[in-house]
């Protein structure tokens, strides 16, 4: 009975089991083994490989484990070559933009550089998924801060589109003055809240 046990890091072992069932049915390599590779984070989790022949655990990126339980030594030339298709076809992981607000809708300058990079990094990914969610800080009334918000996520949605952002789908949401970044009492001004959360999935 061959299994892998999880221990720490969800997406690791997820691409260790991913790339374990394409070696197995593509049958690539003469025997069937388990590498574990860092997540696009760069974290890398644990993986315990049980077989007849006994227990491996890998737990640093490149280490490799055979089915059977036994300890294998694997070169980064055979990793890629066994898997190389495999790992480039792994989704980028998701990424998220911050953009601050001077007042009203108008973005701070540093803010508004980061919109070709926001549309340059879309460019990257198939069909992508952008959410694009509006924040104030504490001042004024719940009603005013939903619309401003609202307005902020808007305008940023404008801009990524005059840019050329072409994505699957965009959401557009208003937290208003909920979810803060930096909590606060209400009607207290803080820069920090004025802001803009732009996800690419």
């Amino acid at each position: 009975m061959k299994t892998l046990l999880p221990h720490r890091n969800a997406i690791a072992l997820s691409y260790c089991a991913f790339l374990l069932l394409v070696l197995l049915l593509g049958g690539c390599a003469p025997k069937s083994y388990v590498v574990l590779i860092p997540s696009p984070d760069g974290s890398v989790g644990e993986v315990v490989v049980i077989g007849q022949k006994g227990e491996q655990v890998l737990t640093k990126a490149g280490q490799a484990g055979a089915l059977d339980g036994s300890a294998l030594q694997v070169e980064d030339k055979q990793i890629k070559q066994d898997f190389g298709d495999t790992m480039a076809a792994l989704p980028k992981i998701p990424v998220r933009f911050l953009l601050y607000f001077k007042t009203g809708t108008t973005l701070t300058a540093e803010s508004e550089s980061l919109i070709p990079k926001i549309v340059a990094d879309a460019q990257t990914r198939p069909a992508v998924d952008i959410s694009v969610i509006g924040h104030t800080d504490t001042l004024y009334t719940d009603p005013y801060n939903n619309q401003l918000a609202l307005k902020r996520a808007t305008k940023v949605s404008e801009l990524l589109t005059q840019k050329g952002l072409k994505a699957n789908s965009i959401t557009i949401e208003s937290h208003g003055k909920r979810n803060l970044l930096v909590p606060t009492p209400d009607n207290t001004w803080e820069p920090r809240n004025r802001r803009v959360e732009v996800s690419i999935r």
